[in-house]
């Protein structure tokens, strides 16, 4: 046995998680549809292109007005 072993502790919200988990197994898969919604779209790379090229690119002091 080692010297240093500590019993096995669950904080309360692990075991709701667990218990959650149990009782509904199609959690899962119901979060991945969720996330799927925002997340998981396919990007429009001409778009982007446009973008990048568009960026206006920023004076290294933001605040210091150009003097004449």
């Amino acid at each position: 046995m080692n010297i240093f072993y500590r019993p096995k502790y669950l904080s309360d919200t692990t075991q709701f998680i667990n218990e959650l988990k149990t009782k509904n197994p199609d959690l899962a898969a119901k979060q991945n549809q969720g996330r799927a919604l925002l997340w998981n779209r396919a990007l429009d790379r001409d778009a982007w292109a446009g973008f990048r090229a568009a960026k206006v690119s920023q004076h290294p002091y933001v605040y210091q007005t150009a003097a004449k």
